[in-house]
């Protein structure tokens, strides 16, 4: 690929199917909105430009597509009039431009550059897609030269031959056009069909009549998913998780149950990196080399470093850092904290706004009261400190490097270096109670 290539992105679909308020392709696949799964395939391949075509008032995907410029094509008149909307930054344009539909996320950069390098290496005026499915029932056919090999036509399934109908390769959607000509061959498809609409496919048909080649590049059909529906939104995350699972794999990480482990599409993580069964990882993790993550461990938009310990029922929410060889136990919540190199939160605890001192010990049960009801408060706990368990630290509040809080206490304000503080009421015992209070029970109750 030596050419320029700009994309154009087809977002504009109402996606009725998906029964939902939110624009289709904002549905998300491995923790990233559809959409973006195709924008960053693109971008892969250093596009110059990238377009995308959304509809009427859908200011939440043109907000998650920025800084891409947006056109919007008002009426819905089919694919090729979609692309048309874009006919302003079409303007001028040289070399490829390819056209992607936004509701098909699993394309990957090498197929996509593989469509580009074939219309670029023949100077076709169009490259098509195009898959082999064990059952062609309802797609569109590509018809291909017996002697050249070269795109003939695309026939809708409704409109296929006797002949035509047991051809198996089939359109995917996906197009790279010849820039320079891309405008003319567009505004030349007319609407003569029975839905009265602008197909795209037809413009091999007006490249054609032209006296211009056309090609067809085959892919993998598991690429060429559209989702329309719930079911098919599923039957993406699902093909979409056994590659980052098996990417995840080969580059050096050990997944003991793979199907069991969920990863977002931006999940990095480290070399001998250890993760056990269930365990979702949501988008922005990064994982140092060596850690492990044990079972039903739950991580979103958080950093673990080198050799840590990680669960099992652990919770890192948006904001944990966690340092090299730190703990991080069972039913224990991070949330917007450090927790420094070898620290210790191993039990029941919850740690949100806070930094936790390298080589800290956090006690079982121990929670930063971080909030007033209207603000959040910052809790500091020194370097090797050791905080005692079922301790409540009241925001704001400063312990001091290797100061002891005693089980139990209520801390707040600003505890100095090495001290020990105890906030417990002060023991009361009176003998024999206990039994004399039984007594009185049984004889106001009559219960033995």
């Amino acid at each position: 690929m030596s050419l320029e290539l700009s994309v154009v992105v087809l977002a504009a679909g109402m996606g009725t199917r998906m029964k939902s308020a939110l624009p289709k392709v904002m549905h998300k696949v491995a923790g990233k909105p559809m959409v973006n799964h195709v924008i960053d395939a693109a971008a892969k391949l250093d596009a110059v430009k990238t377009m995308v075509v959304v509809g009427p008032d859908m200011p939440k995907l043109v907000e998650a597509v920025a800084p891409h410029p947006t056109f919007e094509q008002t009426n819905r008149l089919g694919t090729a009039h979609a692309v048309l909307a874009a006919k302003d930054g079409l303007l001028g344009l040289t070399g490829n431009v390819l056209v992607l539909y936004a509701d098909s996320p699993l394309f990957t950069a090498e197929t996509l550059k593989r469509l580009v390098d074939a219309r670029e290496e023949g100077d076709h005026s169009v490259a098509v897609l195009g898959f082999r499915p064990d059952d062609p029932t309802g797609y569109g056919r590509l018809v291909t030269d017996g002697k050249t090999g070269m795109l003939t036509a695309i026939v809708e399934d409704k409109e296929c031959d006797d002949a035509q109908r047991l051809i198996n390769f089939c359109n995917s959607g996906v197009m790279c056009f010849r820039a320079e000509d891309m405008i003319a061959t567009l505004e030349a498809i007319d609407n003569t069909n029975a839905k009265g609409e602008y197909y795209l496919t037809d413009a091999v048909e007006v490249a054609r009549n032209n006296g211009k080649s056309c090609v067809a590049v085959e892919v993998d059909e598991a690429e060429t998913l559209g989702v329309n529906s719930r079911p098919q939104l599923a039957a993406a995350e699902a093909i979409l998780q056994d590659r980052l699972r098996t990417n995840a794999m080969n580059e050096g990480a050990t997944l003991i149950d793979p199907a069991s482990v969920f990863l977002s599409a931006d999940t990095k993580l480290g070399r001998d990196v250890i993760v056990e069964p269930n365990v979702v990882f949501g988008p922005g993790v990064t994982v140092g080399d060596n850690t492990v993550i044990k079972a039903f461990s739950h991580l979103e938009s958080c950093v673990v470093g080198q050799g840590a310990d990680i669960g099992p029922y652990a919770r890192l929410r948006p904001g944990a850092e966690i340092g090299d060889g730190a703990k991080v136990g069972n039913f224990v919540e991070i949330k917007k904290a450090i927790v420094e190199d070898g620290a210790k939160v191993n039990h029941l605890s919850y740690i949100g706004d806070a930094r936790v001192g390298a080589k800290a010990n956090i006690g079982a049960g121990t929670i930063t009261c971080n909030y007033d009801g209207y603000r959040k408060q910052h809790t500091d706990i020194g370097a090797g400190a050791f905080i005692g368990s079922n301790s409540s630290l009241v925001a704001p509040v400063e312990i001091g490097d290797g100061a002891i809080v005693g089980a139990g206490s209520t801390v707040t304000g600003k505890i100095d270096k090495d001290a020990l503080v105890l906030t417990r009421a002060e023991r009361t015992e009176k003998p024999g109670w206990a039994a004399a209070f039984r007594d009185k029970m049984r004889a106001l109750t009559g219960k033995k």
